[in-house]
C-alpha cells in the first residue's frame, strides 16, 4: 500500500480545497476493532510526544518536523482502513494574513490532526491544556513550537494571559487556535462554548475562521482501569472515518456578533455529519 505524504495532502489542500483518502492509500479492509488495533493507531497519534522530546534538545525541532510528526495521524488512519476528509479549505485562502481559527474538540486525535493542515497557510500558535506542555522533557518543545498552556487552577489569569499573548501574536503575524469548549465533549453545545476566541478576534481585529471535527474513532477513554492512564486514547472505532471542514470566513465584528456566528457554522456543520448539537 503506498502511503500519503504530507507534500501530497497539502497539494490537494491547496489546489482543490479538500482532500479524501485515495483507495490506493487505505488498506484494502477496515481492521478490526481491538485492543491491537487501538494500540497501532494510538502510536501513530501520539509519537509526535517523544519525536518532539528527542529533537528538541539538539536544536532539530522545527514546525516543518512537528508538522511531519502530527501527519502520523493521517498515515495511521489510513493504513487501518480509515478514510481522511477534508472540505472547505477553499475558504481559508479568501483571506490573507493571521486568523482566529476556532475549533470544536472531541478527542486528542484533532490536536495532532490540525497542526499539518495549519502550517500550510502560515505559523500559527494553539492554546492547549497546562498538563500536555508539562509532560516529561516536553516543555521546553511545546514552547518553542507556540503552545500555549492553559490551567484550570485561576481561570480569570487564564483568560488575561491568553487574551494578551493572542493580540500579541496575531498582531506579530501569527494565527491563532483555541478549542472554545474547554474540554472534550461528544456534544456540541452553546452552554460549553467559550467566547474567548472571539473576544481575542475583536481586539486583534482578525477574521475567525471556524473549523468542524469529527473524530469519533478515538473519544476519550471514561471508565475501566485504562481510564486513569490512557484516558486521551481510548479504544478505536475503525468504522468512524475523520473529517475535518474549514467554514466560511467571519470577518472582524464586534465579540458577540462574530461568536454567535462561528458557533451556528461549526453547528451546522456536524449537524449535516449527523452529530449531536445543542443550540
Amino acid at each position: 500500500m503506498e502511503r500519503t505524504t504530507l507534500e501530497q495532502f497539502r497539494k490537494d489542500i491547496l489546489e482543490t480545497g479538500k482532500y479524501e483518502t485515495p483507495p490506493e492509500r487505505m488498506a484494502s479492509s477496515r481492521a478490526k476493532n481491538c485492543a491491537w488495533t487501538t494500540f497501532r493507531f494510538t502510536l501513530g497519534v501520539s509519537k509526535v510526544f517523544p519525536l518532539c522530546a528527542l529533537y528538541e534538545p539538539f536544536g532539530k525541532l522545527d514546525t516543518e518536523k512537528w508538522a511531519h510528526f502530527c501527519f502520523s495521524t493521517v498515515q495511521t488512519a489510513e493504513a487501518l482502513g480509515m478514510k481522511v476528509q477534508l472540505e472547505g479549505w477553499e475558504n481559508r485562502k479568501k483571506i490573507s494574513g493571521p486568523v482566529m481559527y476556532l475549533c470544536n474538540h472531541m478527542s486528542t486525535v484533532e490536536t495532532i490532526l490540525l497542526p499539518p493542515v495549519l502550517l500550510a497557510y502560515g505559523p500559527f500558535n494553539v492554546v492547549v491544556k497546562a498538563s500536555l506542555s508539562h509532560l516529561p522533557f516536553l516543555e521546553k518543545a511545546a514552547a518553542h513550537m507556540g503552545l500555549v498552556p492553559v490551567g484550570r487552577v485561576s481561570p480569570r489569569e487564564d483568560l488575561v494571559n491568553t487574551m494578551r499573548i493572542g493580540v500579541e501574536r496575531m498582531a506579530a503575524g501569527t494565527s491563532f487556535l483555541i478549542f472554545p469548549q474547554g474540554s472534550r465533549e461528544k456534544v456540541f453545545s452553546r452552554k460549553m462554548y467559550s467566547s474567548i476566541g472571539a473576544k481575542i478576534a475583536e481586539k486583534a481585529g482578525v477574521p475567525i475562521i471556524p473549523l468542524a471535527v469529527d473524530t469519533r474513532c478515538q473519544p476519550t477513554r471514561e471508565k475501566g482501569l485504562l481510564a486513569k492512564v490512557f484516558k486521551d486514547f481510548g479504544p478505536v472505532d475503525t468504522s468512524r472515518d475523520i473529517r475535518l471542514a474549514c467554514c466560511e470566513p467571519i470577518m472582524p465584528a464586534k465579540a458577540k456578533a462574530m461568536h454567535e456566528a462561528a458557533f451556528d457554522a461549526m453547528a451546522s456543520k456536524l449537524e449535516s455529519w449527523g452529530m449531536s448539537v445543542e443550540r
